[in-house]
């Protein structure tokens, strides 16, 4: 297989040899680097790039040029080559024309020259930038292929787990060509008996559960001890937020996770307003960030595994897993976040997977290009999927959302964008009242408020946003919830200067801590939270300082 490409542009001969040298020097060894001293034969050399496939990881370009400046290059270039992470040099004058870059071509980082040391100006910016493309980049497919139909909610459960955990994989259509019929012949499996997962070594699962297919690509689903200092259960960005902090800070750590790491929030499209990524990212990216920063502070993560029960005995908390495992720890934190709230409508649990989805389910999207699609929602999730799909999938993508603004439940820069992509219609004062097909969406009716006309719409993709809920039932008899399920936590447990019922301890519950002693919560699950992403791993954080207090007190 080709190296992935950096391609280095600058009309000065000097300056060109210089980055080439200090590129080959780092990077040598893993990419290619091609150089061009304008922005004309840059292109070129991309055209051959593209004719040869071979995959562009990054291009570095000087914004002075004659003729054609970093810019314009960059806005020629990335049409050849979309998913390269883009840089550019520039001297102090030109800051303004780099930052109108940031929207102009989704600049991704403009350098200041001279950059020497390169071991501090340069390699630090572009090691960030290379590993946010190999996490994104599907080379020329070698592994695993997943085999199945299209409708099949099995089928939808197994590409969902891979996309959401960030598994490559290739997907074959049973009704699409000869290629799957054959391989299942050629492994003499029946194409009755859908998903079958492929592995490179030649190795199957047939219709598997998320965990088989977990542990035979590499994942942790099994603990290694049976007591640690600190038991996480939720891997949303509260609980990988709590897992970097305790285990940096010396606690012996595990995180639990149902699905996969990054929670509700790892499902989003695009995040544009997180301090830090003036470019913004996707759930995606930062939830492969954290989980291997936390790992590499020893933080252990089990995914996926279910947390069953919870009991106390002493100072100990106790988890029971879905395998009859049972852990235990000294302090335990219950960050398991929000779910979608399913739509309550005539025919959508039959056909949920098989083109209703709750969520961006991004493993979906491609199905649909040149189709077009529906989503239910107001929300921030809602509008980010729908640029999402509005880019990369959809002909036409029509938002249903139940109020009579946007405004209400979304931020600014989200309208503004919506407001400005001509294949969104938004259609306020409306909902789903009933979904209908034989094993597949094959339309909806959307009921108007305002009108009180109900209308049906052929469609074979609804995605849902409608508002989320906790699960906590299997904590109901354990802790204090609110009405709408949502753990009670610090000062909201105290009623008229008394601490909950059953509370053992002289001193207050800790801010964070729940009705039991050691046990906390952090993130969209707790009562009363702001249901922003930083919010959230602002709270894990936190946490991990309440749980010290409490650790001290043993």
């Amino acid at each position: 297989m080709a190296k992935p490409v950096i391609v280095a542009v600058d009309d000065e001969a000097a300056v060109l040899g210089a980055v080439v040298t200090d590129l080959r020097k780092k990077y040598g060894k893993e990419y290619r680097v091609v150089q061009a001293g304008s922005g004309s034969a840059a292109l070129d050399a991309l055209r051959q790039l593209k004719m040869r496939d071979d995959p562009v990881a990054l291009f570095l370009v000087d914004q002075r040029m004659p003729q054609m400046s970093g810019v314009e290059f960059l806005t020629e270039a990335i049409t050849i080559f979309p998913d390269a992470k883009r840089a550019l040099l520039t001297a102090y004058a030109d800051t303004e024309a780099a930052i109108r870059a940031i929207n102009e071509v989704r600049l991704d980082y403009y350098l200041q020259k001279p950059w020497h040391p390169p071991e501090d100006n340069l390699y630090p910016v572009l090691d960030d930038l290379l590993n946010d493309w190999q996490g994104s980049y599907q080379p020329p497919f070698e592994g695993m292929r997943v085999i199945g139909h299209r409708w099949s909610p099995q089928t939808h459960g197994v590409k969902d787990f891979l996309a959401r955990n960030q598994v490559p994989y290739h997907w074959l259509d049973i009704e699409m060509g000869e290629e799957p019929r054959r391989l299942l012949e050629t492994a003499g499996l029946d194409p009755l008996k859908l998903p079958v997962v492929l592995f490179q070594d030649g190795s199957y699962l047939v219709q598997p559960t998320n965990s088989q297919v977990a542990e035979k690509v590499g994942r942790r689903i099994h603990a290694t001890l049976p007591f640690y200092d600190l038991i996480i259960i939720g891997a949303g960005p509260a609980g990988l937020a709590a897992a970097v902090y305790g285990s940096s800070e010396g606690l012996k750590t595990l995180l639990v996770e149902r699905v996969a790491p990054g929670g509700q929030a790892g499902t989003s499209s695009r995040i544009e307003n997180y301090l830090g990524f003036p470019s913004g990212l996707s759930g995606g990216d930062l939830a492969r960030r954290a989980v291997a920063q936390a790992t590499r502070l020893g933080a252990e993560i089990l995914t996926p595994q279910q947390v069953e029960s919870v009991r106390v005995e002493g100072p100990y908390r106790y988890i029971k897993l879905g395998d009859g495992t049972e852990l235990s720890c000294h302090a335990l934190l219950i960050s398991t976040g929000v779910s979608y709230r399913k739509l309550a409508v005539p025919g959508a649990e039959a056909l949920t997977g098989a083109g209703i989805y709750y969520g961006a389910s991004q493993s979906e999207a491609i199905n649909y290009k040149g189709e077009d699609v529906y989503l239910v929602g107001g929300a921030n999730s809602a509008g980010q999927a729908a640029m999402h799909f509005a880019k990369y999938a959809a002909n036409k993508v029509t938002m249903l959302v139940r109020g009579d603004s946007l405004s209400k439940s979304m931020s600014q820069y989200l309208i503004d964008q919506i407001e400005a992509t001509p294949n969104i219609e938004v259609v306020l004062n409306s909902s789903v009242s009933e979904v209908s097909g034989e094993g597949k969406l094959e339309s909806i009716c959307i009921a108007h408020a305002d009108t009180g006309e109900v209308e049906r719409v052929p469609t074979g993709a609804l995605f849902v946003f409608i508002g989320a809920k906790p699960r906590t039932e299997w904590v109901a008899d354990l802790l204090e919830r609110d009405e709408m399920g949502f753990i009670m936590s610090g000062p909201d447990l105290i009623t008229d200067g008394k601490p909950p019922k059953g509370w053992p301890l002289k001193r207050a519950p800790f801010w964070l801590e729940t009705s039991v002693p050691g046990i906390f919560v952090a993130g969209d699950v707790r009562h009363k939270s702001v249901k922003r992403m930083a919010t959230a791993v602002g709270e894990g954080s936190m946490a991990v300082q309440f749980i010290h207090q409490y650790l001290s007190t043993l």
